[in-house]
């Protein structure tokens, strides 16, 4: 479901770069409750059942009504878990939330000033982290907590960036927009084929178009 509904987000020629979620240790800190009560629970029902195997009947209907809470919030902590995702394309940062009710927040690449990795000992060793985007929206800032592999997220996120300064991010059919300043008509002439043709919008017609002539 998260992933349908992530892919009828993307624009046309927009691609999945990276995703990810936040570490299993949030999981298991988040269902540990839910775990030790189930276990408790079950315990009190084998121990009524064999001390008092008249009440066996009795205790095991009620022992399953009431192992229902734990097993329904803990089937909602997993649920939640596995829907909130962390995704680069190659035009933006895609924080993704929600299981019925979805939560959609995004950053432009290019309006990504900086990018701010912090992780603990501990983090080191299991390979989570926190990430901080600094952004030039009113927003201004995106933390991303304890996510999984942290370096490889820093990493795709650079790499998808400066595809994007480069302008190789954009395709029109196979023919790639990239190059040096030998090839600069060309790449002009793309670039206006592909604004004429709705793929790329006026600001990024402008934006691409003003970084390939800096190449001059």
């Amino acid at each position: 479901m998260t992933q349908s509904y992530l892919e009828s987000m993307l624009s046309e020629h927009e691609k999945i770069r990276y995703a990810t979620r936040q570490h299993w240790f949030l999981l298991i800190s988040s269902i540990f409750f839910e775990i030790i009560l189930i276990l408790i629970f079950l315990t009190v029902i084998v121990t009524v059942a064999v001390l008092q195997p008249q009440y066996a009947m009795i205790s095991v209907a009620i022992g399953f009504v009431i192992i229902l809470i734990p097993i329904v919030t803990m089937t909602r902590d997993i649920l939640q878990w596995t829907n909130h995702q962390y995704i680069i394309t190659n035009r933006r940062v895609i924080q993704l939330s929600g299981v019925i009710d979805k939560t959609v927040t995004d950053s432009s690449l290019e309006k990504v000033n900086d990018i701010k990795m912090t992780q603990s000992a501990l983090g080191r060793i299991f390979d989570y982290g926190d990430i901080e985007i600094l952004t030039a929206s009113e927003l201004g800032v995106n933390l991303f907590k304890r996510i999984e592999k942290p370096v490889e997220f820093k990493t795709a996120l650079l790499n998808a960036k400066e595809k994007l300064e480069s302008g190789e991010n954009f395709t029109h059919g196979d023919i790639a927009i990239a190059g040096g300043a030998s090839h600069l008509p060309a790449l002009l002439a793309q670039l206006d084929e592909l604004r004429q043709n709705g793929i790329l919008t006026e600001a990024e017609f402008q934006n691409k178009k003003a970084q390939l002539l800096s190449r001059l």
